[in-house]
C-alpha cells in the first residue's frame, strides 16, 4: 500500500509532459519487446520444427533399411556434426536388453511407447558432450526405434537470434523514448503555450494576450482547446472592458447630482441666511437629487450583476400588465397621450414585476422624446407563425443611424438626449429583462419619423 502511496504521489508531483514521455515510452516500449518476445519463441518454434521433421525421415529411413531389427544399435555416428542420426532399437522388457550398452539414454517413457501405452515423444540430449535432440517412436510390436540428431545448429541459430532481437528490443526501447519525448514535446506544445498565457495575464493583468493558432485545416483536440480558451480570453476582455466602462461612466454620471446635492445641503446647513422661499426650494431640490441618485444607484446595481435574478417564473397575461404599464405611464407624463392596441388572451412565462420594468423603461423613453401633445402607440399583438410582440412607437426626433448600435449601451445618450433627463440605463436594463425572458428587444427608425421599439417574445413551445 505504501509503495501504491509513492507511486501515485510520484505521478502528481511530474509534470505532465514528463508522465506523457514516459507513458508513451512504456507502451511503445513493451509493444517492442513483446514482438521482439513473440519473434524469438517463432524463431525458436520453426528452428525445432525442421529439426524434428529431419528426425523424423531419419525415423522412418532407419525403419525402412531395418524392417524387423531386434533389439540393437543400428547406427552411431552422430556424435559428429555432418554425420546421420544414430538410431537404436530398444525392447518394452528390459530383459531382452543387448549386451552391448546402448548410445542413447533409455528411459522408462521410451519402454512405454515400445509397449504401446503410450505416444511417440522428443526430447532434448547430450550426447559425447554435444547436444542433441532425439525421437522416440514406435517399431514394431513391444519395440521403439530412437533416432538422434546433433542440435548445435539450432542452438546456435537460437542464441543469435536471441541476440538480435535482443538488440532490436533494445533499440525498440530507445526509439521510443526518443518518440516519448518527441510526442509530450509537440503534443503538449498548445497547452504550454496556454499555461504561458495564462501565467503571462496572471502576472499583468491583461486578458488582451492570445495564444496564436495553427492555419486551419489542422484542428484537433489541442487546438480547439486553445480557441476555446482565446474565446474565453475574448469574453474576459469584453467583461473586464465594460467593468472599467461602466465605473468610468457611473462616476461621471455620479458627480454632477452629487455636486448638486452638496450644494443644497450646504445651502440648507446656513438655513438661517435664506429666506423661507429659498429653504423650501433647495429642499426640493434635494429631495430631487436624492431620488435620481438612489434611482442611479438601484439601476447600477441590477446591471451590474449582468444576469436577472432567479425569480418565481409564471404564466403572465400580457395585455393587462400592457394597460397596468400604460396607465402609469400616463400618471407620469400628463402631456403626452398614450394608444394602446392589445390583443387580449396572449399569455408569455416570466416574473410580473420584471416585464412591467421592461415596458414601463420603454414608455418612459418614448414619452421623454415625445413633443407635448404627441401621441405614443402601443401595440401587442402575436407574429404570424410566431410569439407575441409588443411594439412601442413614438412620435419625436427618432434615431439617427449612427446611434442605432448602441442605443442599448449602458450610459450611451445620443447627442439629442444629452439635454434631458436620464441617466442612459434604461434601455440597457430593458434589453437585460427581455433577453433574461428569452425575447428580442431591437430598436428601428418608424416609418414617417419617430422610433420604433419592437419587444419579440419567442414562439410557446
Amino acid at each position: 500500500m505504501s509503495g501504491r502511496r509513492l507511486g501515485a504521489r510520484w505521478r502528481r508531483r511530474r509534470p505532465l509532459r514528463t508522465r506523457l514521455a514516459l507513458s508513451v515510452t512504456a507502451a511503445v516500449a513493451l509493444v517492442a519487446v513483446g514482438v521482439c518476445a513473440a519473434a524469438f519463441f517463432v524463431v525458436r518454434g520453426a528452428l525445432y520444427e525442421q529439426l524434428d521433421l529431419s528426425l523424423t525421415q531419419s525415423a522412418r529411413l532407419a525403419a525402412q533399411r531395418n524392417p524387423d531389427s531386434g533389439p540393437a544399435t543400428l547406427a552411431g555416428e552422430c556424435r559428429f556434426l555432418a554425420a546421420p542420426a544414430c538410431a537404436e532399437v530398444v525392447p518394452a522388457d528390459p530383459a531382452r536388453d543387448p549386451a552391448t550398452p546402448y548410445l542413447l539414454p533409455v528411459s522408462p517413457a521410451a519402454r512405454a511407447v515400445a509397449a504401446g501405452t503410450r505416444a511417440p515423444y522428443y526430447t532434448d540430449i547430450v550426447h559425447a558432450g554435444h547436444p542433441a535432440r532425439m525421437l522416440t517412436t514406435d517399431y514394431t510390436k513391444g519395440r521403439a526405434l530412437q533416432v538422434a540428431l546433433r542440435a548445435d545448429t539450432v542452438e546456435k541459430g537460437i542464441a543469435e537470434a536471441a541476440w538480435w532481437l535482443a538488440l532490436a528490443g533494445a533499440a525498440g526501447v530507445l526509439l521510443a523514448a526518443l518518440l516519448g519525448h518527441w510526442v509530450a514535446r509537440t503534443g503538449l506544445a498548445p497547452v504550454t503555450r496556454i499555461a504561458a498565457t495564462a501565467e503571462r495575464i496572471t502576472a499583468t493583468r491583461d486578458p488582451r494576450h492570445r495564444i496564436e493558432l495553427p492555419p486551419p485545416g489542422r484542428e484537433d483536440e489541442i487546438t480547439r482547446l486553445a480557441g476555446s480558451f482565446n474565446t474565453m480570453l475574448e469574453e474576459l476582455e469584453q467583461s473586464v472592458t465594460a467593468q472599467r466602462r461602466l465605473v468610468a461612466d457611473a462616476s461621471h454620471e455620479l458627480r454632477t447630482p452629487l455636486t448638486a446635492l452638496r450644494t443644497n445641503a450646504e445651502l440648507l446647513a446656513r438655513g438661517e441666511r435664506l429666506t423661507a422661499e429659498q429653504r423650501s426650494r433647495a429642499s426640493l431640490a434635494l429631495g430631487r437629487q436624492l431620488r435620481e441618485v438612489t434611482g442611479l444607484v438601484n439601476d447600477l446595481i441590477e446591471l451590474a450583476r449582468d444576469e436577472e435574478p432567479q425569480l418565481l417564473v409564471e404564466q403572465v397575461r400580457l395585455a393587462p400588465l400592457v394597460e397596468h404599464c400604460v396607465g402609469a405611464a400616463r400618471a407620469h407624463w400628463p402631456g403626452v397621450s398614450f394608444r394602446v392596441r392589445a390583443e387580449e388572451g396572449v399569455v408569455v412565462p416570466g416574473v410580473p414585476a420584471r416585464l412591467s420594468r421592461l415596458l414601463s423603461n420603454l414608455l418612459d423613453n418614448a414619452a421623454k422624446f415625445s413633443p407635448a401633445g404627441a401621441e405614443v402607440e402601443v401595440d401587442l399583438a402575436v407574429r404570424p407563425g410566431g410569439g407575441p410582440e409588443v411594439t412601442v412607437r413614438d412620435h419625436g426626433p427618432g434615431i439617427a443611424d449612427g446611434d442605432l448600435p448602441y442605443v442599448f449601451d449602458r450610459f450611451y445618450r445620443a447627442g439629442a438626449a444629452r439635454a434631458l433627463p436620464g441617466s442612459g440605463l434604461g434601455l440597457a436594463m430593458a434589453r437585460q429583462i427581455a433577453r433574461a425572458h428569452d425575447a428580442e428587444l431591437v430598436a428601428e427608425a418608424a416609418p414617417g419619423g419617430g422610433a420604433l421599439f419592437r419587444l419579440a417574445f419567442a414562439a410557446p413551445g
